[in-house]
Order: C-alpha cells, then structure tokens, then sequence
C-alpha cells in the first residue's frame, strides 16, 4: 500500500521541472493545503528560488489553463508565470506569487486606503481580462462551459432554489417562481456585448505579490456578461464592502473602459445590468452556502449564509423594483429577514463570557481523559477509522502538530469530512452554553497511540472555536510523553 494516492513519480516530475528551470535541485517539497478543486499543489523551494508544483489529472482543464495564461501574459495581465510542464500535461511548475489574497489582507487591514487601491487596481485588471484578452479569445478553449447564456443563468438560480429556498420550508408557489425564472433568464441571455468572463472573480483568487495584484483559478473562463464578474467581487458576501466603495470601484471600472478602447455603450443600461447580474450571482453563491453547508454540514460555509442573506436584504432595499417578478420579489424578502440571518447567525462570545473549552488527544490505550468539570458533559470522538498515518515510515515518529502529517491526514483520510461533523456537534453546546452562561464544556479525541490523528483533531477544533466564537480554548495532549519521535524509542508505534 502507497502512502498517497498520487503517484510518487509525480514528486519527481515537479521536481525534476524545478530542477529544469532554476538549474538546482530543491531542497524541500511541500504539500500545500487543499483547495476545493482535485488539484494538488506543492512548494518547491531551495536556498534562492521558490515555485509552485502543480498535479491536476484533468489535461482538458490544464490545457485551459495553459490557453488563458499565455493570452493574458501577452496583453500585460498579471498571472503566474508557467516555468514547465510535464509531458502528459498533468504536471506543471508555475511562479510562486506568496500566500497573501486580497481577501486575507482586507480581513486584516480592513476597509484602509492601501486596500481600496488594491481593489482598483484588480477591477483595471479585470477590465483588462474582459474587453483586451475577450477580444482575441478562443472560446473553443474553454474546457467546462464556452457560454454564459440562458441555460447557464437559470442553472444558477435553480441552484438556488433547490439549495437553499426549498430547504427553509417557505411557502410559495413554486410553478409561477419556476415561470419567473425563465422569464428572466431569457431576458439576461439576450444580454450584449458578451467578453471574456471570469466567472469566479472574487477577492480569493486575486494575490499580492510585491504590491501588485495577481489573478489566479481562472480555468473557469467563459464568454459572458463583463458585468458578471464586477458583480462578484464587489459583492462578495464575506467581504462586505461598503456601499461607496461599490459605487467608486464600479465608477472605476466604467472610466477606465475608454483607455483600453473598450466599445462606446450606454452607462445607464450597463449600470442596470449590472444590478441584475448582481442578483443573480448573489443568488448562485446562496445556493452554493446551502448546498456545501446545510447538506454537506461543512462550518465555514454555514457561517457564510447569514452575510449572504444580509447582501441580498441590502440589495432588495437599494432596489425596489428588482427582480420584477412579484412571486420571485416576495421569497426573496421573505429569506432575507432580520429572522431569517439570525437564524444563520454565529453567536459570539461576549467580554463576559465565561465559558472555558477543553480539549483533550488521548490514546485508548490509556483509556479515555476523566472530565474535570463539575457537570461531567461534553464529547469524545474516536478518530481510529481514520487511516492512521503512524502505520508509515515516513510519519511514524511525527506527530499530529508536524505540517507533512497534516497534509496526510487532509488529503489522505476522510479527517476533512470527520472534522465537519465534529464541528457542527461541538458548535450546537458552545452556541447553547454562551447564550445560557454555563462556564465549561469538555472535548476529547481519540486514537490508538494519541500521537497523530487525535493530536491533529484536537489541535483544529481549538482553532475552530477560537475563530468562530472568540472563546478560550485550552488543549492537553494527553499522551505526549509516550509519543514515538525516535527509531530508538521504547514506545510502540500505533498499529490501527
């Protein structure tokens, strides 16, 4: 049995493109997080340079991205550079832009000048992308979808309708929506000019790298409604920009058209547009929080819905009179109440709050850790279904807290999935302990040695309440002291 699913050889291609490139060898490879796609990304470093190894099996996608990367690098579009590929084209080495998005320095600095400059400098790029790279692109090279036409737009909000608005058990009637629908999606499909559409433009995929903004994730590229894509980054529900920083990027956008020779066109109809192209992708990202949330119970997106229903409450406000459906207008306003959010809403701790979380690794060998608390409550998860990444060499005396048995166990394992569901148990007691003032909840995990998955279990979780409710969090390893780090130590290694 191979420790990874992703053939060994593939380490060696990407290190061999490195090698290639730069001359030298690496001196290091690094499993990077996983993303939502099957991509798998490393970094490959040595004392002078730095890039990102790329391992995608889908070549139709890869090739896409090829396409697109050569086109924008021509008209001056800042993307990563494409140092090799493999001869499958399922390996490629491309230009390590850092680890900074847009969205990370925004969370961090807030709504500062600096930042501002760095959205209009992205919504330049973007028109850039749109009337410059749209004008000579071959759409054939699209790997997904060549079009954002009329089926693409009532894909999108059915998707919505079936993840999110049927799940909240709303009454309306659900044929004349469906009438609704279709009438508007005929009504966008007839849209012109249609460019180069980005299709997941939002602050995720734009990076700073020496104070300059960097796109990336853009195989998704279709033709489309430029509107689309200036939609979903100044609407971005996460991000909640304020209303004139909407309003001066969207300005923006409009003024630099002329110096790229973009088509003369009517502003008012393009602002109206737009604001169409605003509901529709506030709607599509609506149903993509339903769907990885409420039927896939992953946190982060659950704790997205109640900022998403906030985007379209203001939407709905700012206009009257869209969608100009009434059965469409009145579910959406029935979606986006104050009651409606809170329900989503995450309860934060207060500066008063007493509660104490303790999280406890522990080996079954050794039995489970005794609560110390006064009301004997709280959770203890069994981690040993999960592969256990003690069973090879290579992790074998590391431990949970080591960033390669990370990687493993988030790429390897089912631990992502398993992480999900502890979270969504742990979070139904700390939201009901905060709002009651209890002071202590215990949570322990579970595995053979307490040396790998429980130790990387209870290490997230603490992260986990630490960011989503502002609690103290406290964790003990219980088994530290017998962890394996050595061939010479006594200890046996985990064997489940």
């Amino acid at each position: 049995m191979t420790v990874s699913r992703i053939p060994e050889q593939t380490i060696a291609t990407l290190e061999k493109l490195f090698e290639d490139h730069f001359k030298k060898k690496p001196s290091k490879t690094e499993l990077l997080p996983v993303s939502g796609s099957d991509r798998r990304y490393y970094r490959l470093s040595n004392d002078k340079h730095t890039a990102i190894g790329t391992y995608n099996a889908n070549v139709t996608e890869n090739n896409t991205f090829f396409y697109f990367t050569e086109l924008f690098r021509k008209h001056e579009i800042r993307v990563p550079e494409v140092y090799g590929l493999s001869r499958d084209r399922k390996c490629y080495l491309q230009q390590d832009l850092g680890t900074t998005t847009l969205f990370e320095q925004l969370m961090k600095d807030g709504y500062t000048d600096e930042v501002l400059g760095y959205y209009r400098k992205s919504i330049e790029q973007l028109a850039r992308v749109q009337w410059v790279a749209g004008r000579e692109a071959d759409y054939r090279q699209c790997f997904a979808s060549n079009q954002f036409n009329e089926k693409a737009i009532m894909s999108d909000l059915l998707y919505f309708k079936y993840y999110f608005a049927d799940l909240q058990q709303i009454p309306y009637d659900r044929i004349l929506l469906i009438s609704e629908m279709e009438e508007m999606s005929k009504e966008l499909g007839r849209v012109q000019p249609l460019m180069l559409m980005y299709r997941d433009f939002q602050s995720r995929n734009i990076m700073l790298h020496n104070g300059e903004v960097y796109f990336i994730d853009y195989q998704g590229c279709m033709q489309g409604p430029p509107q689309y894509d200036i939609a979903s980054l100044l609407w971005q529900a996460r991000a909640q920009l304020p209303d004139a920083w909407k309003e001066d990027l969207l300005n923006t956008y409009i003024s630099y058209l002329p110096e790229i020779h973009a088509p003369r066109m009517e502003e008012i109809h393009f602002r109206r547009v737009y604001s169409q192209f605003v509901l529709v992708r506030l709607l599509q990202v609506l149903g993509s929080y339903g769907f990885r949330g409420l039927l896939q119970h992953k946190p982060h997106f659950i704790s997205s819905i109640a900022p998403a229903l906030k985007n379209i409450e203001s939407f709905l406000a700012i206009h009257p009179h869209l969608p100009a459906y009434s059965e469409f207008r009145g579910l959406l306003e029935k979606i986006s109440t104050p009651e409606m959010q809170q329900r989503f809403s995450t309860t934060k701790a207060s500066e008063n709050s007493k509660l104490q979380v303790q999280v406890y690794s522990f080996s079954y060998k050794n039995g489970i850790p005794k609560d110390k608390g006064t009301h004997g409550g709280g959770y203890v998860f069994d981690c040993r279904g999960l592969l256990n990444p003690g069973r090879y060499a290579a992790y074998k005396y590391l431990t949970g807290n080591d960033e390669p048995v990370a990687r493993f166990l988030e790429v390897e394992t089912r631990m992502p999935e398993f992480l999900d569901h502890a979270y969504s148990l742990v979070s139904l007691n700390v939201e009901d302990y905060l709002a009651r003032g209890f002071d202590q909840l215990t949570v322990a995990f579970g595995c053979t040695g307490g040396q790998h998955r429980s130790v990387y279990a209870a290490n997230k979780l603490a992260d986990f309440l630490k960011t989503k409710y502002g609690i103290a969090v406290n964790v003990t390893h219980t088994n530290e002291k017998k962890w394996l780090l050595s061939a010479d130590a006594n200890t046996e290694a985990e064997s489940q």
